[in-house]
């Protein structure tokens, strides 16, 4: 996950592979609650691991059910439906409105003094249909803020469930499905719901149903108006039950090999872990976008996409069935043919943000013209390509928002697209910048590079480590690749002053990075050898091998490949006049080899070893000269590189100017 302030991703060309989606959010805090209130132990497979679940986790745990995780497997001991472990408990429901609305109709009616609160959004949340409903229910049920919304005080009361209960659908159907899984709580007769107005979202009472009766429940329905839960009804764990894959989030894979044209070798993507024939209906996703032009495949448990009519086609169309994932035409409209115009989404109003306006400002921004309506948004894309503009996305902490402006990236002007806080997708799919990265490519050239180089401890691994964390990027370290290559060509026997020979066993340097870890492939396994190959012994190896021009000709098209998206960091001495000579931002670093020596000298002395400043001084000058002087690649900064003499900066304040030069050649 990217939990950064910001992620740019560079404008993207193709796509294709595989993917695999997390857990179905909507499915998944459903089964924990159902599991929990159910007689029997209920093993959870394949649940989505995010902030909402979490949430569901926590609360249950406070309640005082059992839970054991092991991966995305979950198994959860049953309370038995009428008596919580625990009678008084303050949950805080962060903005899961998933684990908010159900917790709250189930605790209502089970008895007990409970205060459920969230983050300030979900205070601006409405649930005053469902109070209203549990309140006529005889639940005793207190506002905490602003009458109508959360937070909430539960207290118990004397319950009445000889009279239908009617609720509001045209606002949000988690209210409904809230209180179709709380009231089998207390069924010792028939209980009646009846809804108030048009019922939204109706495929997640599908899903709410579908899973009732997984857990012993019988739902009766009369259209979309009545429903009854029948008398004598008790959860029943189905012991082991396995999680769809997010049908919603497939939508955002849908979109992008609708979009975009396939990688060489791939016939667009394929998804993983859910088919035509889910019980989720944002699977029907798959029908507008078929109405767009997209080629799509359905197997039991997978969907193949491609691109079929391009530009897309622009739509017309009441998108109330698919809510959620009806966000991602919205932004599919920007490669379409005209006008597209997706109509009843009023529930966007009320979700994590206000999505029909969000969306509306966001696509402006990217250069569309939008009207927005009170239940309707209509979007005509940018006329041609240099009508685009380089954007950046303000997210709302609204997951959705962040994974569809992702797709921009494939605009035609081949602009790059900023996402500020991009790790808000961890509500629902935490890694999904990652698994769009791995699917996606760009013009190894429009893939940035930012090049540190620098003679020895002037701190260039230390500032390409932090600037490529605080920028979400790849981070080259190519001195460890001279140290590693000297390290295996001393194992295997080789002298460091042969330099074909040690540039053979640097062509097929069997090299791994992970974090700040360091793997070398063996017969039979990887070994770490991170710390033997930052010895001083072992830098002064790297020096030798490092003068040889064939070694260094071996590791070029090795340091090459880890320019991969969204974007590199790398520090040496040749990154920026050999390694990437058309970087966006080179830098110089250095200080005057005193400050260096007295860094140097904190360092060894930290570890143990003995030695004086001076001495260190004079090995840094002499090493200066060696790499100044060599034939290849001497030691120089690159034409146009920044300079930065760091010797009386702190770290952070170097990095704060990488920072701002790096800003200034970004287009935003």
């Amino acid at each position: 996950m990217y939990d950064i302030e910001y992620l740019d991703i560079p404008p993207l060309t193709q796509a294709g592979g595989t993917v695999r989606l997390p857990g179905s959010k909507s499915i998944s805090n459903r089964v924990l609650l159902l599991a929990a209130l159910s007689h029997g132990q209920t093993t959870v497979h394949d649940l989505l691991a995010s902030d909402d679940t979490a949430v569901m986790l926590t609360a249950l745990e406070q309640l005082g059910c059992t839970v054991v995780q092991n991966g995305n497997t979950a198994v959860i001991g049953g309370l038995g439906g009428s008596q919580l472990a625990q009678q008084k408990a303050t949950l805080f429901m962060g903005n899961a409105g998933t684990a908010m609305r159900p917790l709250t109709a189930a605790l209502a009616l089970l008895g007990g003094e409970f205060e459920l609160s969230g983050v300030p959004r979900m205070h601006e949340r409405p649930i005053g249909d469902l109070v209203d409903a549990l309140r006529q229910l005889g639940c005793v049920i207190d506002y905490l803020g602003n009458e109508g919304f959360p937070p909430l005080r539960l207290r118990p009361g004397v319950l009445k469930l000889d009279q239908p209960i009617r609720v509001r659908g045209d606002v949000s159907s988690q209210f409904l499905t809230a209180l179709l899984m709380a009231l089998p709580l207390v069924a010792d007769q028939a209980i009646r719901i009846e809804v108030v107005g048009e019922l939204i979202s109706r495929p997640y009472i599908e899903i709410t149903l579908n899973l009732l009766k997984r857990f012993g429940i019988q739902v009766e329905r009369e259209g979309w108006q009545r429903f009854t839960i029948p008398a004598g009804s008790q959860y029943q764990s189905p012991g082991e039950i396995h999680i769809e894959a997010d049908a919603s989030s497939a939508s955002y894979f849908i979109a992008l090999g609708a979009i975009a044209a396939s990688a060489e070798g791939q016939n667009g993507i394929k998804i993983m872990g859910v088919g035509a024939n889910s019980i989720q209906g944002d699977i029907r996703f798959i029908e507008a976008a078929r109405l767009m032009g997209a080629q799509i495949d359905s197997a039991p448990n997978s969907l193949q996409i491609s691109r079929g009519a391009w530009p897309l086609k622009a739509i017309d169309l009441d998108c109330n069935h698919i809510p959620d994932a009806a966000m991602t035409l919205a932004v599919m409209a920007l490669y379409a043919d005209g006008t597209s115009v997706l109509r009843n989404i009023a529930s966007w109003r009320v979700k994590e943000t206000d999505r029909i306006a969000a969306m509306a400002c966001e696509l402006q921004k990217l250069g569309a013209t939008v009207e927005e309506g009170a239940d309707y948004l209509k979007i005509t894309p940018p006329a041609q390509a240099d009508a685009w503009k380089p954007a950046v996305i303000h997210t709302y902490d609204d997951h959705r928002i962040a994974m569809c402006f992702s797709l921009a990236a494939f605009n035609p002007a081949e602009l790059p697209v900023r996402i500020l806080d991009p790790k808000c997708v961890a509500k629902t799919f935490p890694d999904y910048f990652e698994a769009l990265f791995s699917v996606t490519e760009a013009q190894i050239d429009q893939i940035p590079v930012i090049c540190v180089d620098g003679p020895t401890a002037s701190g260039k691994g230390t500032l390409a480590a932090l600037t490529a964390h605080h920028l979400g990027y790849h981070y080259l370290d190519s001195g460890a690749l001279y140290r590693l290559t000297a390290f295996a060509a001393s194992r295997a026997g080789l002298s460091l002053d042969d330099g074909e020979a040690v540039a053979q066993i640097a062509r097929d340097l069997p090299v791994r990075f992970k974090g700040d870890r360091i793997f070398l492939a063996a017969k039979e396994a990887e070994e770490d050898v991170s710390e033997a190959i930052r010895t001083e012994a072992a830098g002064m190896a790297a020096s030798r091998v490092s003068a040889h021009p064939q070694v260094r000709n071996a590791l070029l098209d090795l340091q090459r490949s880890f320019r991969q998206l969204p974007g590199l960091v790398a520090d040496g001495r040749d990154m920026g006049t050999v390694v990437f000579p058309d970087a966006p931002l080179k830098i110089y670093l250095t200080a005057s080899a005193l400050h260096r020596a007295e860094r140097r000298h904190k360092q060894l002395i930290s570890k143990g070893n003995t030695t004086t400043i001076a001495a260190i001084q004079q090995a840094l000058e002499a090493r200066d000269e060696r790499d100044m002087s060599r034939k290849a690649a001497p030691l120089r900064p690159a034409e146009n590189a920044k300079l930065l003499d760091n010797s009386d900066l702190t770290i952070e304040e170097s990095l704060d100017q990488v920072i701002d030069w790096w800003q200034g050649t970004r287009p935003f």
